[in-house]
């Protein structure tokens, strides 16, 4: 009670002084009271998140389009020629898979700009993280690191392939992307674009989920090796299914070398056929067992 009595007249002998005797920096805080912090930054950080996880969900439904070539090169017929609306307009367009690559090709932009602003802007800044990387030891933030390296790679590979999907959106099939990886020698840039891809994408959902508290438990630790388990099988899984897919693509377009261009058409119905593959002009693959081959 004797303190509060003390400050309280502290305080009334503070109020009763004049003016000039009240200290500057009083004054100028009443005069100039806080500025309200911006809520920008948060807002980019949520669409840095948002457009990440758009990201992350799209690959991981690619993946799965792409290795259709696994159950059969007329599975993966089906499934492009679905995108491009075959099964609903009365030929193929081509231009709505442009459409699709375009968007995505937006978000991708727009994501890399946002992760921009957490890079290091300088030498010195770089030194800087790299001087704390290495004193700290942490494992979480060694991940970030790699989702840098492998983000700055895929700014290029990945800008190379949506290009050539938004330019040449008709050249996706089992024979005219064969070709692509194989006699167009794109297999390097590919084999380079899954490992970039996919580890950025495993550690982006692991600290997603970190940031946003998606798997929350009792034993934050627990929790955490769970999700460091899970981006781990994700990485395996979808880095093993790449290189399968990728060699039979490759295993395809050597065997297809020497028709280089063809585009495929499927067996059955030739007339279907010819105009699912865009009309005139197309081969009909060759099927072994029919006569005159």
């Amino acid at each position: 009670m004797t303190r509060m009595l003390e400050r309280s007249a502290a305080l009334s002998a503070a109020v009763a002084r004049p003016a000039q005797e009240i200290p500057l920096s009083l004054t100028h805080a009443a005069a100039h009271p806080p500025r309200r912090r911006s809520r920008w930054p948060a807002r980019l950080d949520l669409l840095q998140s948002a457009s990440g996880l758009f990201l992350a969900l799209f690959l991981v439904a690619h993946m799965f389009f792409v290795s259709s070539i696994l159950i059969s090169q007329e599975a993966f017929y089906t499934v492009a020629r679905f995108f491009e609306g075959a099964y609903f307009l009365a030929t193929p367009q081509p231009w709505i898979v442009s459409c699709v690559v375009g968007g995505v090709l937006a978000v991708f932009v727009l994501h890399a700009w946002l992760a921009l602003r957490k890079f290091p802007a300088s030498f010195r800044q770089y030194k800087a993280f790299a001087e704390h990387r290495t004193r700290l030891r942490h494992d979480d933030t060694g991940l970030w690191w790699l989702q840098l390296w492998t983000g700055f790679a895929l700014f290029f590979l990945a800008g190379i392939h949506l290009y050539g999907m938004l330019v040449h959106p008709e050249m996706i099939g089992p024979y005219e992307s064969a070709d692509r990886v194989w006699t167009g020698s794109m297999w390097p840039l590919y084999l380079l674009l899954l490992f970039a891809a996919e580890i950025h994408g495993s550690i982006g959902l692991y600290r997603l989920a970190l940031k946003w508290d998606w798997l929350p438990g009792r034993n934050p630790d627990a929790a955490r090796r769970r999700l460091r388990l899970l981006k781990t099988a994700f990485s395996l899984f979808f880095i093993g299914l790449g290189l399968v897919s990728l060699l039979a693509y490759g295993r395809l377009g050597i065997a297809h070398a020497e028709r280089a261009g063809e585009r495929y058409v499927p067996g059955g119905d030739g007339r279907l056929a010819t105009t699912l593959a865009g009309g005139a002009g197309v081969m009909p693959a060759h099927v072994p067992g029919r006569q005159g081959d």
